[in-house]
C-alpha cells in the first residue's frame, strides 16, 4: 500500500501524512521527482488523498491520475478527499476520471472517506480564517483517521459519496464548476506590496508563475489551490476572488 496526493495548504498533505504514519506505509506528494510508474506498479493498493474543488478533482490530480491511468484501473484504492463543509460525492468524483470504466472503478475502491477540513480561503468575507475551527476541526481529523485505519485494518469497508443524496449534491456543484475552473486559469495578480521575493514562483504546484523585472508573470494554468495568497508575506496575491486577505491560512498544524 501506498499513499499519493495533492495539497494546496497543507488539508491533504497533513491526512495523508497521519495515515500513512498510522499504517506504516509510504506517502509521496505528486509534486514529488520520483520515478511514480514504479511506485504504483509496485503497490497493491493505491490511496489517493485530494482537496475537493466544487465536488471536482483538481486539475493536477487529474492530469496526474491520466497520465497513469493504466495502472491505476488494475489496482484496488482507497480514496480520501478534504472539504470545508461537505462536497457531495468528493470521494467517488475519482471514478468519473475514468469515462465508461467508473463501474469498474467504483469496484476497485475498496474505502472512501471525506475529512472536514479548515477553510483556506482566506480572502472571503464569509469563510473568516478563525482559530477555534483549526483546533476543533484538528481534533475530529485526528479521530477520523483512527477509525478509518482501524475499519481498514479489520476488513470494514466504507464508501463515503456513494449514495443518491451525496451524488445529488455533488452534481449541484460540480456542473458549474467547469467554468469557475477555466475562468480561474488566468486569475492570479500581485497588488502594489509584491516585493518580489519570488515565494508564489517557487512554490505554485502548476510552474504557473515567473519572476519578472517589475511584477510576477502568470502562465494562465492556475488550479485555484490558494497556496500562493496563504503564503504572500505582503498578502499581495490573489487568486479569482481579489480582495486582500487579512489573515493567511498557515495549515491545520500551524
Amino acid at each position: 500500500m501506498v499513499t499519493v496526493y495533492f495539497s494546496g495548504t497543507g488539508n491533504s498533505k497533513y491526512i495523508s501524512q497521519r495515515f500513512s504514519a498510522l499504517m506504516g506505509i509510504e506517502c509521496h506528494s505528486i509534486e514529488e521527482e520520483i520515478d511514480f510508474r514504479q511506485l504504483l506498479r509496485n503497490t497493491d493498493v493505491i490511496v489517493f488523498c485530494y482537496p475537493i474543488y466544487g465536488s471536482s478533482v483538481p486539475r493536477i490530480m487529474r492530469e496526474f491520475v491520466s497520465q497513469y491511468q493504466n495502472i491505476i484501473k488494475k489496482k484496488k484504492l482507497i480514496i480520501f478527499c478534504t472539504q470545508m463543509v461537505f462536497s457531495g460525492d468528493g470521494a467517488k468524483a475519482f471514478t468519473r476520471l475514468f469515462p465508461g470504466s467508473e463501474r469498474k472503478m467504483k469496484r476497485q475502491v475498496i474505502y472512501a472517506e471525506h475529512f472536514q477540513m479548515p477553510n483556506n480561503i482566506c480572502n472571503f468575507f464569509l469563510f473568516p480564517i478563525r482559530e477555534r475551527e483549526r483546533i476543533r476541526k484538528k481534533k475530529a481529523a485526528d479521530k477520523k483517521v483512527e477509525l478509518v485505519c482501524h475499519n481498514i485494518q479489520n476488513g470494514i469497508t466504507k464508501k463515503r459519496g456513494w449514495n443518491i443524496c451525496s451524488t445529488a449534491l455533488g452534481k449541484l456543484q460540480n456542473t458549474s464548476f467547469p467554468k469557475i475552473e477555466s475562468k480561474g486559469r488566468s486569475s492570479f495578480s500581485a497588488d502594489k506590496d509584491c516585493i518580489l521575493c519570488g515565494l508564489c514562483v517557487k512554490n505554485c504546484p502548476m510552474h504557473n508563475l515567473q519572476l519578472g523585472k517589475k511584477r510576477v508573470i502568470q502562465k494562465n494554468n492556475c488550479i485555484l489551490c490558494y497556496r500562493c495568497v496563504n503564503i504572500c508575506p505582503k498578502k499581495a496575491a490573489t487568486v479569482f476572488i481579489k480582495s486582500k486577505p487579512k489573515r493567511q491560512y498557515k495549515g491545520i498544524t500551524r
